[in-house]
């Protein structure tokens, strides 16, 4: 397994998939809906920010649209990225960092945040990315 550094997760990078799985590796979830979007930029300085929504047009009658934003300092030791939360769509976030351990497969790059519970049920969600530019803003 080759080593990342902080200048592999550097750029512009879009969602392009999602999935919730539960303790038996089963999917159970599509966090965002079947259409996220989504858009993650990390700076060359240890800046990010991050954008999420459900991006089907119109919604299931009664259903709540998922939006998720935030923004702060970063760090990433190669496999884990650590984001120090200053402003934020959610604000139980402000108080706790936003831990996303972080792999590589091919081009894309996966976040895996903390284990959740979604409906009862405790899931590891992951959310893969593909580089729009490496170009640090």
């Amino acid at each position: 397994m080759t080593t990342k550094s902080a200048a592999d997760v550097v750029g512009i990078w879009r969602l392009v998939a999602t999935r919730a799985i539960d303790a038996n590796g089963t999917q159970v979830a599509v966090p965002f809906g079947p259409r996220g979007m989504g858009l993650v930029t990390l700076t060359d300085d240890g800046r990010m920010m991050a954008v999420l929504c459900d991006g089907r047009k119109s919604l299931p009658e009664g259903a709540r649209r998922e939006y998720s934003s935030y923004c702060g300092n970063y760090t990433f030791d190669g496999s884990t990225l650590v984001t120090t939360v200053d402003a934020n769509s959610d604000p139980s976030r402000f108080t706790i960092p936003q831990v996303r351990k972080v792999r590589f497969e091919g081009e894309r790059m996966i976040l895996q945040p903390p284990p959740a519970e979604m409906n009862g049920i405790k899931v590891i969600r992951e959310l893969a990315w593909e580089r729009v530019t490496t170009a640090s803003l």
